[in-house]
């Protein structure tokens, strides 16, 4: 019992700091939560400009853990994500050079608007919870996290993720726009300097991992 009763305090804390930025979501924000501790993904569908990126970054930041963005475009490569080996002449070996997805929360920008092939190079990460680069396998750090987003309304050019794809995700959320109020608070509270600049790690990895072990 005690054991659960300081999960939920982790839990609470990292609602509340992340509500310090994300204001008038906190049901958004706990549903996120949930994923996070039940070890999923998240896909976030919704139109741009409600908060999508702020909301993978506030995550990072309560949790402390590192964080990377990936911006899913026709032409991104698979090597482009996972990471790629460079021969290095000084000291005659190939070296590897990690990718952006070698991170503890990811935020994948548009992932419908990249090419099935690298579709399949991130979700793979989210499965197995490693890369495959040259025939070797790289495990990816705990607690790992896929935060992808996709826009609703504009689908020209895009290649729509197909059932297999979409099982890999726990939760798909919205946002949605703020109410008035929310918007005013908004203003006031980037007035002279956004909120995410100064958000603190009310939490570390390790307690993320202790939340995931707890829900279990």
């Amino acid at each position: 019992m005690k054991q659960t009763q300081s999960a939920t305090g982790i839990a609470q804390k990292i609602v509340e700091n992340i509500s310090k930025v994300i204001v008038g979501k906190t049901l958004v924000i706990k549903r996120a939560l949930a994923a996070i501790v039940a070890q999923g993904h998240i896909l976030i569908e919704d139109v741009p400009g409600v908060g999508k990126t702020m909301l993978a970054k506030s995550i990072s930041a309560s949790m402390g853990c590192s964080f990377s963005r990936i911006q899913f475009t026709p032409d991104l490569l698979p090597s482009d994500i996972t990471g790629v080996s460079i021969y290095n002449q000084s000291t005659g070996e190939f070296q590897f050079r990690p990718g952006p997805v070698m991170a503890q929360i990811v935020l994948v920008d548009e992932i419908n608007r990249a090419t099935p092939k690298t579709q399949s190079a991130l979700l793979e990460a989210m499965e197995e919870l490693q890369v495959s680069v040259d025939g070797t396998s790289r495990s990816l750090e705990r607690p790992f996290v896929v935060m992808a987003t996709q826009n609703p309304i504009e689908y020209e050019g895009t290649f729509p993720l197909p059932e297999a794809q979409l099982d890999r995700f726990l939760m798909r959320i919205s946002l949605g726009y703020p109410s008035f109020s929310e918007e005013l608070s908004v203003i006031e509270q980037q007035e002279m300097r956004h909120p995410i600049d100064e958000l603190q790690a009310v939490a570390s990895p390790e307690d993320v991992i202790k939340l995931q072990e707890t829900a279990k």
